[in-house]
């Protein structure tokens, strides 16, 4: 009897151990189960991956200065990973960064937006706090508000960045009292769709404007060098050119080309060199945006995600530093710029 009585105490102690071993499982580890919580990723300082365009280019650099110096300013750190413009090199990096967990943090410059949705769902869903940043995720272009659930938004939409720069074109125009006013547009890069969704937007307020002809759309990209050329095709063709618009570093290349000539130029950055420019009038105006304090505030947003806190979903670039965008000479007058070109 006395021998039953300590079996029964054993299997009731194993028993015991099985059950609170069985309580101590995360669910999330076991098999057939979601990938686990970044939340476990991990034990030290959090990471913040930085998916941007590419490093070559001044404004995703600018941005990843922000990023990295309010990551350092909080115990966090910062790596930027580079597709060089490739959006599927872009997609696996992040699938990558998921699987590997590399990352407590995501801030994402979509090369294309539509490509890399499937990847953020899987961060979103690995625990993976995603600041889409400047350019959305998703397949509309003319939304601020996130476009996969979960995600956080410090956005300045295409289609509303085109309708800018087109109506600062127009204002050009009308204060040189033009008419015709002959207007050229270079494009960013044709492969990305941001790109065109902006380009079609600023060829429909420019198109809508009585005494505006658009004359030139061509390639222009994001390099002095692309600027040079395509001016250049420009000049060749259309040789009495009003108007240019383009990206800053294009704008700087297309100027160089066109020494000498009274042409307005309409720059989409925020360089030191861009705002010097217009405030000095070479240029007429910029579309500016606050590049490297907008890539701290994406780290805080996403920082305070990972850690717990509550922050908004949906957040407007063009709101960080009201009055600004619409860079005329006397909206940037208080203005020096966040980088160099």
């Amino acid at each position: 009897m006395r021998m039953e009585i300590e079996m029964l105490a054993r299997w009731t102690a194993l028993a015991a151990v099985a059950l609170l071993a069985t309580a101590c499982v995360n669910p999330s580890s076991t098999a057939g189960s979601a990938t686990p919580s970044a939340t476990t990723a991990s034990s030290g300082p959090k990471r913040i991956g930085f998916f941007g365009f590419a490093k070559a280019n001044s404004f995703a650099a600018a941005t990843f200065a922000g990023v990295e110096e309010y990551a350092r300013a909080n115990g966090a750190t910062a790596e930027f990973l580079d597709p060089n413009f490739d959006a599927q090199a872009q997609v696996r990096q992040l699938q990558d960064a998921v699987t590997a967990r590399r990352f407590d943090v995501f801030v994402v410059q979509a090369n294309d937006g539509a490509a890399v949705v499937p990847a953020i769902r899987s961060a979103v869903q690995a625990g993976i706090s995603v600041v889409v940043h400047f350019t959305p995720v998703g397949t509309r272009y003319d939304t601020a508000q996130p476009q996969v659930d979960g995600t956080i938004t410090l956005i300045d939409p295409p289609a509303l960045n085109g309708e800018g720069l087109g109506r600062l074109a127009v204002q050009a125009c009308e204060s040189k009292k033009l008419n015709p006013c002959e207007v050229g547009y270079l494009e960013g890069l044709k492969a990305l769709p941001l790109d065109n969704a902006r380009t079609q937007a600023a060829v429909g307020v420019l198109e809508a404007a009585p005494g505006v002809e658009v004359k030139a759309r061509l390639e222009g990209g994001y390099t002095q060098e692309s600027g040079r050329k395509a001016m250049q095709d420009v000049l060749q063709k259309d040789p009495g050119i009003d108007v240019i618009i383009g990206a800053s570093q294009a704008i700087l290349g297309a100027e160089a080309v066109a020494k000498g000539k009274d042409i307005m130029y309409v720059a989409n950055g925020a360089s030191r060199q861009t705002v010097k420019a217009v405030q000095e009038g070479r240029w007429y105006a910029a579309y500016y945006l606050p590049v490297k304090t907008l890539g701290a505030k994406a780290a805080e947003l996403g920082l305070n995600k990972a850690l717990g806190e509550q922050v908004p979903d949906t957040n407007v670039m063009t709101d960080v530093e009201p009055g600004t965008s619409m860079g005329t000479k006397d909206a940037l007058a208080q203005v020096t710029g966040e980088y160099d070109e």
